[in-house]
């Protein structure tokens, strides 16, 4: 069995964030605003476009990076050592499949709780402008908003919403990578496809699929939670938001979410998987 780099993952969703970010800007400013005017995907660009430039869609993109390099290199690494250690992959048997997803659950909640304090200014970057001149937090870099939060909210207030974001992570992982697993070996092994590129995209977009059906409702509480201004708990803000917009709200900004993940999956699995073939191209060469 052959294990790789730890931050293989990390690397590849940072890379695949660099195009996907003005994706998932959309989503959260569409998950913050109360504006209706601004309730649709369409509406948030053009607003934020006019308002912003071109750039405001890149908002927030060091955070991003930043989460990206703690949460998706804990929970890829960890996922993958699992699967490593157990031989997971290589049964190819419904009870290995099964075993998949504690495995990836775990790993996800990890790597939550390692990015949560990313997270939470990431959230905050991006919505930013969206907010009112007075109630903007204007922080320069992730590292300014890290800094800040632990100085004016105490450090603490880093790990706010963790126990949302951890779950969602753990769904996320579970429902990405362990469904990307399944339905690869299902291409591999049932349609008889080759493992190349064209495997990974179709394991990868069904992946996407899963997983934003299963973590929408999750992903909108925790972000409402991190751009909170004041303490809510979990229960405050289902509370909140159920008696205010009916129950449709968990599934706000459910199209947006998926047109994010969806590219988000397959880019991260396909460098994923091109980082995992280098490696093993280049470890030949360096043992020939």
């Amino acid at each position: 069995m052959t294990y790789f780099p730890f931050w293989f993952g990390g690397s590849a969703a940072s890379m695949a964030t660099l195009f996907t970010h003005p994706l998932d800007l959309i989503k959260v400013r569409l998950q913050t605003t109360s504006s209706p005017g601004r309730a649709s995907m369409i509406g948030v660009i053009i607003y934020v476009v006019r308002n912003e430039g071109s750039r405001g869609l890149y908002a927030g993109i060091s955070a991003a990076l930043l989460r990206q390099m703690s949460y998706s290199t804990v929970r890829f690494g960890i996922y993958e050592h699992f699967k490593s250690r157990l031989n997971v992959a290589e049964q190819n048997t419904s009870q290995s499949h099964l075993l998949l997803i504690p495995l990836s659950a775990i790993s996800g909640a990890l790597g939550g709780i390692a990015g949560n304090p990313a997270d939470i200014v990431n959230v905050r970057m991006q919505s930013d402008m969206s907010k009112p001149f007075e109630n903007r937090r204007n922080y320069k870099h992730a590292l300014d908003g890290i800094l800040r939060i632990r100085r004016d909210e105490g450090i603490g207030s880093l790990f706010r919403a963790v126990s949302a974001n951890s779950t969602r992570a753990a769904l996320m992982n579970s429902s990405q990578l362990a469904s990307y697993d399944m339905f690869k070996a299902f291409c591999t092994h049932t349609l008889s496809m080759p493992d190349d590129s064209r495997t990974y995209l179709a394991a990868s977009l069904m992946a996407g699929i899963t997983a934003t059906t299963v973590c929408s409702p999750v992903d909108v509480v925790r972000t409402r939670m991190m751009n909170s201004a004041t303490k809510e708990s979990l229960w405050q803000v289902l509370q909140r938001s159920s008696l205010s917009e009916g129950p449709m709200w968990m599934l706000k900004g459910w199209l947006p979410s998926f047109i994010r993940l969806g590219p988000q999956t397959v880019l991260t699995m396909l460098f994923f998987e091109q980082h995992k073939k280098l490696y093993l191209k280049l470890k030949k060469n360096v043992n020939s």
